[in-house]
């Protein structure tokens, strides 16, 4: 396990904390969670107790703060840190000049307008209302993208009340199965505003700093997303099995004793796993097996 120190604070503790690349970490939230495990997959030490705010992984040359995730995109735009993890709607509502650096895959949600039943159809419909968000500055630069004005009402968290209370004609909100606004009495409209995921980001000149951490994250993605196809293939159907297991570059190809066989290997996505093993059954493959990925670098 890698060695951590831990302090309560954002203040660097370590003399060499100074060359150590500085990431902020979701503290709470949808994305804190994952963010977390994945950090622990990739081989990093994370915190222990949910009210540590800063760990130092000496082994790894790494500090990591946990702080309120609308704050990351600031602190990293700002250079303040290096790196962090958040959502791709909070850095859009943040305006921070940090550097999107790489999709995490993780934490999806998508960003609606909603409305009283009946009461709007069409985005333009919202022209001189109110419209209830927590996510300012998104909102008014896709409204204004269409040439619409209305007049934003920030509040924090709860928006689908707003409409119930009188605050607001309408609400923008992040949206994944829709009964919370069903349940307030309201009805999705219009467009997607956008869709989000956990995103790597980099403080301005910063991504090159943060390759090893990249690294080590699309690793665990990867080994989230696929997992390991052996099987063996009669030679002359290679062509065809390899077309239905292609892997990320191209399958590996061994000959096997007997000269009419080959053994094939495979990077295949893990939601395919049972229709791909069907196919390479039908097509004539055997010993077909399925492993897991513990760790990967493509």
């Amino acid at each position: 396990m890698p060695r951590a120190s831990r302090s309560s604070n954002c203040k660097r503790t370590s003399k060499n904390a100074g060359e150590m690349l500085r990431v902020a970490v979701p503290n709470k939230g949808i994305l804190s969670d994952t963010a977390v495990l994945m950090l622990k997959e990739a081989g990093y030490a994370t915190r222990r107790d949910p009210k540590d705010l800063h760990v130092v992984d000496e082994e790894n040359q790494i500090e990591f703060f946990y702080l309120r995730p609308r704050d990351i995109a600031t602190y990293v735009g700002s250079g303040s840190l290096d790196a962090g993890l958040t959502g791709l709607d909070l850095l859009h509502d943040s305006r921070s000049s940090a550097e999107r650096v790489a999709d995490l895959k993780f934490g999806d949600s998508t960003f609606r307008f909603a409305g009283p039943k009946g009461a709007f159809t069409e985005v333009k419909q919202l022209e001189g209302k109110r419209v209830a968000t927590a996510y300012p500055n998104l909102v008014h630069d896709y409204l204004a993208e269409q040439g619409i004005n209305v007049t934003l009402v920030q509040l924090d968290g709860a928006v689908e009340t707003a409409v119930r209370l009188g605050v607001a004609d309408a609400v923008a909100d992040v949206v994944s199965t829709g009964n919370t606004l069903r349940q307030a009495g309201l009805e999705i409209f219009g467009p997607v505003i956008l869709k989000s995921t956990a995103h790597l980001i980099a403080a301005p000149g910063k991504a090159a700093a943060a390759e090893t951490l990249l690294r080590r994250l699309r690793g665990v993605v990867v080994a989230r997303e696929y997992v390991i196809f052996d099987y063996d293939c009669p030679a002359n159907l290679v062509e065809q099995a390899s077309a239905l297991t292609p892997g990320i570059e191209s399958p590996t190809i061994s000959p096997l004793r007997d000269a009419d066989w080959v053994a094939v290997r495979a990077l295949v996505k893990s939601d395919e796993i049972n229709a791909k093993m069907d196919a390479l059954y039908e097509l004539g493959a055997r010993a077909i097996l399925v492993s897991a990925i513990h760790a990967a670098r493509i």
